[in-house]
């Protein structure tokens, strides 16, 4: 679905934008590293605002099923940026935390139609 793919791709320049600095712009200012970040999520709302859209219009998903997908895709991509970029271990705590939003994506996804009678 085109719409996962918008959605791994902005968040990829979102973790970029709200964390990469903490690796890679250690040295600057806080002005200018909140400029560079605009700068990165100018990319992310480049791709996120199509993915909501067609999400919405074409795959009918709800308000409420695409935050929770795209909550789950940060997640996703925050593990591999955590771990590969910042070089971060995952706890075991962690691990838990986001079983339980996946958790939350299962109940979004599988309970709503059923409860809707599709």
């Amino acid at each position: 679905m085109i719409t996962v793919l918008l959605l791994f791709l902005s968040n990829i320049f979102m973790t970029f934008a709200w964390y990469g600095h903490l690796k890679y712009a250690k040295s600057n200012g806080i002005f200018y590293v909140i400029l560079f970040s605009w700068g990165i999520a100018f990319f992310e709302y480049m791709l996120m605002v199509p993915a909501n859209r067609i999400g919405y219009t074409q795959y009918k998903l709800e308000g409420f099923q695409l935050k929770i997908l795209q909550e789950i895709i940060t997640i996703v991509v925050f593990i591999c940026f955590a771990t590969f970029v910042l070089g971060e271990k995952i706890k075991w705590n962690y691990i838990i935390s986001f079983g339980l939003i996946l958790l939350a994506g299962y109940f979004a996804f599988v309970f709503g139609k059923e409860s809707q009678g599709h």
